[in-house]
């Protein structure tokens, strides 16, 4: 039996379409938090979002970040800010919405996690012996409402589509919404500055997600169509780990899966949904 979503999980922004998927006149369906959606551009090139079960009450709607957003409680004004978006020299991509069969906050959890690089990215975003993750600063930031995890180094043999050898990467994770994560990278056609790759997750139910892949690059030498398959391929290897997963939910008791370094960002994270009453893809922490 599903869980009834808390209001902090009602009142979310969602993704649930690329906008270029939405193409004027096409009415097209979706399901979040277990409810059917119907959505429609006009020919103005406005959204309309309703639920299939009530033509008559148009839900929130907003796009962003190349996605079509809405809500089905009463969503902040706005969306958290992705201030690299709107860089004039950057390719943004909608990189794909692939379905997996497991909870958006174990999604989030892996996209985190750095130590499945050389295992399941073997050759491309990892290899062996280069398998330590070093130590790195995790915070629960109040005022941005958002985990951040900073000085994340790790050594991959082919870190981005344009890399032409083995690099020892930075990264800079947040986590700014309880089922999005946005990764920054060091880019190596421009090393002061970051490549940003986004997964923002739609829950259709509480085992199953949409994830909506976002790319905001630096590079001038591949094309949006090589830079999109690499994106695929990457997350193509996580996916029959995450659907392997179980539970499919993410438990937030802290002694429920046993933690090591590396998990820093992840119970983080895990005490984070717990503090803001994120009910749904989770298994709570016993009271």
């Amino acid at each position: 039996m599903s869980t009834t979503p808390s209001a902090a999980v009602l009142n979310l922004w969602y993704p649930i379409s690329a906008g270029e998927d939405a193409k004027p006149g096409q009415r097209r369906s979706t399901v979040l938090l277990d409810q059917g959606l119907n959505y429609e551009r006009g020919a103005d090139g406005g959204l309309t979002v309703w639920r299939a079960t009530d033509g008559a009450t148009a839900l929130p709607v907003i796009e962003r970040y190349g996605f079509i957003w809405t809500s089905l409680g009463t969503p902040p004004a706005e969306l958290f800010p992705i201030p690299e978006y709107a860089e004039s020299d950057r390719f943004n991509i909608c990189a794909g919405s692939i379905g997996v069969n497991v909870s958006a906050p174990r999604a989030i959890e892996n996209f985190l996690d750095m130590g499945h690089f050389p295992y399941v990215h073997t050759g491309i975003l990892g290899e062996e012996p280069h398998t330590e993750v070093k130590e790195y600063d995790v915070e629960i930031s109040g005022e941005r409402d958002e985990v951040l995890a900073t000085r994340c180094r790790f050594f991959q043999p082919q870190a981005a589509l344009s890399a032409s050898e083995g690099i020892e990467v930075e990264y800079v994770y947040r986590v700014p919404h309880p089922y999005v994560a946005v990764l920054y990278k060091s880019c190596p056609a421009q090393p002061s500055r970051m490549d940003v790759i986004a997964i923002f997750c739609q829950p259709m139910g509480e085992e199953m997600v949409r994830a909506h892949l976002m790319l905001s690059m630096l590079d001038d030498v591949n094309t949006l169509t090589s830079m999109r398959r690499f994106q695929q391929t990457i997350f193509g290897q996580d996916r029959p780990i995450l659907e392997n997963q179980y539970p499919k939910k993410l438990p937030l008791d802290p002694r429920a899966e046993t933690p090591i370094r590396a998990d820093k960002s992840a119970i983080a994270y895990r005490r984070w949904l717990s503090q803001k009453g994120i009910n749904y893809g989770v298994i709570p922490e016993a009271a």
